[in-house]
C-alpha cells in the first residue's frame, strides 16, 4: 500500500491522513467523560482513581514527545507516525478486554504513548509543507478539524456505551484507529527534511540539543502556561462534564453526551477562528486576556449557578479554547527557525504533561473534598481556576522573548 513515486499527492491530502490519526488521538483523550459513570460502577473507582485512569494517557502522550521530535527529524514524519500508532490500537484492545482496572490504566499507557506523535507530526508537517505566513491559520484549521474525534466521544459514544457496554466503545476507537493508520500508509508521502540525512545528529546528541532551549529564559514562562491552558479544557471535557452533568444536575449518560458534542462542536470552530485573526504583536496579551477569561467561566462554574449556566459555561470555554492555537504561533515566533522543532515538542510534552497532573490534582482534590462531606464539583473547578491564574501570572511575570519585550 505505498504510494507510486510517480503520483503527486496533494500537501492537502496528506495532512488530511495525518490529521486523521490526530482525530482519533482526540477522540480518546477525552472518551473519560462519557466512560466515567460505567467504569466507576464496574470497577468500584474513587474519583481519584479515575483521575488517573484519565491521566495516564496524556501521561504517557506527553512524556514522550521529546523522543517522537527526534525521531520526526531522524526517521520523518511518516516513519515516526507509522511505527507509533499501532501501539495504540494495541491499547484500545486490551483496554477493551481489561479484567482489571490495572489492565486498563497499561492500555491507556499504551494509546498515549501510540498517539504521542500524532499531533506534532501535523505541525511538523504543516512547517515543512505551507507557506511560514500560512502557519497559525493552518494549524487552527488542523486543530479544528482533528476535534471531530472529540464528536465521536460525545452522544455517538454515550448512545453504543449505553446500548452495549464501555468496552465496545474502546472496540470502535481500534476499529478507527486501525483505519486511520492505513490511511496514512496509503497516502502520506515524506516531507523534504531540512537536515540532510549526513548531518543528523545521534539520538544522544538531539537530547543534548534540547539543553540550549531549556537554557533560554522565556522558556519557562511559555512552559508554565502550556502546562495549564489545554489541560483546563481537557479536565473539563474530557473527564468531568460528564460526572458533574450526571450527579450535580441529573443528565442522562445521552444528555451529557449531547452537551460534549455542543462542546467539541464549538471547540472545532475556535482554533479556526483564532488562527485567522492571529493579532501578531498583540499576540501575548491576547493570550493572558483570554486565560484569565477562562478561569473566570470556571469560577463561575464552581459554584453551581444552575444546569442551564453550566452548560453555557461548558460551551463558552470550548469555543474561548481555540485561542490556544496563539500559544503555538508564539511558540514558534519565540525561538529561531532551527529551534522550532525541538520547540514544539518541547510545549506540546509540557501541555500534555499538565494534562496528566491537572487531571491526577483534581481527582485528588474531589476525593478529599468527598472524604470532608463538600462538593466535589466546587473544589475541582476552583482548582483549575487557580492553576489557569498561575499559569497566565508566570506568562507574564517570568522573563519574555526579546521580540515580544521589545514589542511590549
Amino acid at each position: 500500500m505505498t504510494t507510486s513515486p510517480s503520483r503527486q499527492v496533494p500537501p492537502w491530502l496528506m495532512l488530511l491522513a495525518l490529521i486523521g490519526a490526530f482525530a482519533l488521538s482526540q477522540a480518546f483523550r477525552t472518551i473519560a467523560a462519557i466512560l466515567a459513570t460505567p467504569l466507576q460502577a464496574e470497577f468500584g473507582l474513587s474519583p481519584q482513581a479515575l483521575g488517573v485512569f484519565a491521566g495516564a494517557f496524556h501521561f504517557a502522550f506527553g512524556a514522550l514527545q521529546l523522543l517522537m521530535g527526534i525521531s520526526i527529524d531522524l526517521q520523518g514524519v511518516r516513519r515516526t507516525v507509522l511505527m507509533a500508532f499501532p501501539l495504540a490500537i494495541v491499547g484500545a484492545l486490551l483496554s477493551a478486554l481489561a479484567p482489571s482496572f490495572g489492565v486498563l490504566v497499561v492500555g491507556q499507557v499504551l494509546i498515549g504513548v501510540g498517539c504521542a506523535p500524532a499531533f506534532l507530526v501535523c505541525t511538523v508537517f504543516i512547517a515543512r509543507q505551507f507557506p511560514p505566513e500560512r502557519f497559525a491559520a493552518v494549524s487552527g484549521l488542523t486543530l479544528g478539524v482533528g476535534s471531530l474525534g472529540m464528536l465521536l466521544t460525545g452522544t455517538p459514544l454515550a448512545w453504543l456505551v449505553q446500548a452495549t457496554s464501555w468496552r465496545t466503545g474502546f472496540l470502535a476507537l481500534a476499529v478507527g484507529s486501525a483505519l486511520a493508520w492505513a490511511l496514512i500508509l496509503w497516502l502520506v508521502r515524506e516531507p523534504p527534511a531540512p537536515v540532510a540525512a549526513s548531518e543528523r545528529p545521534s539520538v544522544l546528541g538531539a537530547l543534548r540539543s534540547y539543553g540550549a532551549l531549556f537554557a533560554l529564559p522565556h522558556t519557562l514562562g511559555i512552559l508554565a502556561l502550556a502546562a495549564v491552558t489545554y489541560a483546563s479544557f481537557i479536565s473539563l471535557r474530557g473527564l468531568w462534564l460528564g460526572p458533574l452533568l450526571i450527579e450535580r444536575h441529573g443528565f442522562s449518560l445521552v444528555q451529557s453526551g449531547n452537551v460534549a458534542i455542543a462542546v467539541s462542536v464549538v471547540g472545532m470552530f475556535g482554533p479556526i477562528l483564532f488562527g485567522r485573526f492571529d493579532p501578531g504583536a498583540a499576540r501575548r496579551r491576547w493570550i493572558v486576556g483570554f486565560t484569565f477569561a477562562v478561569a473566570a467561566i470556571f469560577a463561575v462554574m464552581a459554584f453551581n449557578p444552575g444546569a442551564a449556566l453550566d452548560v453555557a459555561g461548558a460551551i463558552a470555554g470550548g469555543l474561548l479554547s481555540g485561542y490556544i492555537v496563539l500559544q503555538y504561533a508564539d511558540v514558534k515566533a519565540a525561538y529561531p527557525p532551527a529551534m522550532t522543532g525541538r520547540a514544539m515538542a518541547v510545549f506540546t510534552m509540557a501541555m500534555f504533561l499538565g494534562v496528566a497532573v491537572m487531571q491526577w490534582l483534581t481527582g485528588a482534590v474531589a476525593s478529599a473534598a468527598s472524604a470532608h462531606g463538600a462538593d466535589p464539583f466546587v473544589s475541582v473547578l476552583l482548582t483549575i481556576a487557580g492553576l489557569l491564574v498561575a499559569g497566565a501570572l508566570a506568562f507574564v511575570w517570568l522573563p519574555k522573548p526579546a521580540s515580544a519585550a521589545k514589542a511590549g
